[in-house]
């Protein structure tokens, strides 16, 4: 990704991570990667495929997406994302025209905040008050519910965004 970058002129360690990343804690390119990373899980990877690619395989799958989330997310949906989970520490108020996304607060303060915008607060585990199996449980009737035609917060507030990423250079 650096070198496609460098490729095209531009330095992405320069927009990584972004003001609002490193106000969020983060201190590199590496540490936000990382943090991606890890909410993966521990399942097996079982596919790496391009931006906006449908994946051959089932189960866990690494999309290569830019880090803006409106760019990332109109390559999830393009690659066949019939629903999306949609986790944010910062509140990003984005959704697609085409799947519904499920808004996913990572801390209790943000979702408090945010209310009308996220969907669920997954910020209680860290809070101690539920266990990652059980804000599973929760985000698995969310996306059963959702399947039946409830609406998320980005369908309601009409968060209708679409981005395409620009994989080389433009002239």
């Amino acid at each position: 990704m650096e070198d496609r970058s460098i490729q095209m002129g531009v330095d992405i360690r320069t927009g990584n991570p972004s003001p609002g990343n490193i106000e969020g804690g983060l201190s590199s390119l590496e540490e936000k990667s990382l943090g991606a990373a890890t909410k993966s899980g521990t399942t097996r990877l079982e596919e790496v495929i391009d931006y906006a690619q449908v994946p051959t395989k089932k189960g866990l799958v690494w999309m290569d997406t830019p880090g803006h989330d409106i760019e990332q997310l109109t390559g999830m949906v393009a690659g066949g994302a019939q629903i999306v989970l949609f986790t944010s520490g910062r509140g990003t108020p984005t959704g697609s025209p085409i799947s519904p996304v499920i808004k996913i607060s990572t801390n209790t303060p943000m979702f408090d905040k945010m209310n009308e915008n996220m969907d669920l607060n997954a910020g209680t585990i860290v809070d101690g008050l539920e266990t990652v199996d059980e804000v599973g449980r929760r985000i698995m009737e969310e996306i059963q519910h959702v399947s039946n035609g409830k609406l998320t917060k980005a369908e309601i507030l009409k968060q209708h965004d679409f981005g395409i990423w620009r994989i080389g250079p433009t002239f």
